[in-house]
């Protein structure tokens, strides 16, 4: 099982050809994808069109949903986040530490494109997911 950050969806939904929209079509196609819902918030708020936004909440929907964010990973977002700035390295959204966060804590890998991200793999073990699925 996998998360997927909204960088990867967004290029996804744009039909945009790329590695990582290969990676997760073929999650898809294998039933691997799990929903964080910090990142379906980011999606379905990225949608303009009042069509698209209904197509994208029904299709993503279907996908196992999981909370990210609760009082017991507070703590540990903030003990990530500090870890990181100690270290001279800021990062730019509290989304993406949460999602981070979220993914170290379970052992789930993460699919993304967005810089942010390679600190947590460099120095707190965050998973990606470089690979064909």
């Amino acid at each position: 099982m996998i998360i997927v950050d909204t960088s990867v969806w967004v290029d996804y939904f744009n039909g945009t050809e790329s590695h990582h929209s290969d990676l997760l079509d073929n999650a898809l196609i294998e039933g691997l994808v799990l929903m964080g819902d910090i990142i379906f918030l980011e999606i379905l708020q990225g949608f303009r069109n009042s069509n698209n936004f209904k197509q994208a909440k029904s299709a993503l929907s279907t996908l196992e949903q999981l909370p990210m964010l609760g009082v017991d990973m507070v703590t540990v977002c903030a003990n990530n986040y500090r870890s990181l700035r100690k270290q001279g390295i800021t990062i730019r959204r509290k989304t993406d530490v949460i999602i981070a966060t979220f993914c170290i804590k379970n052992n789930l890998p993460l699919l993304f494109q967005d810089r942010d991200f390679v600190p947590f793999v460099e120095k707190l073990k965050l998973k990606p997911v470089v690979e064909k699925i």
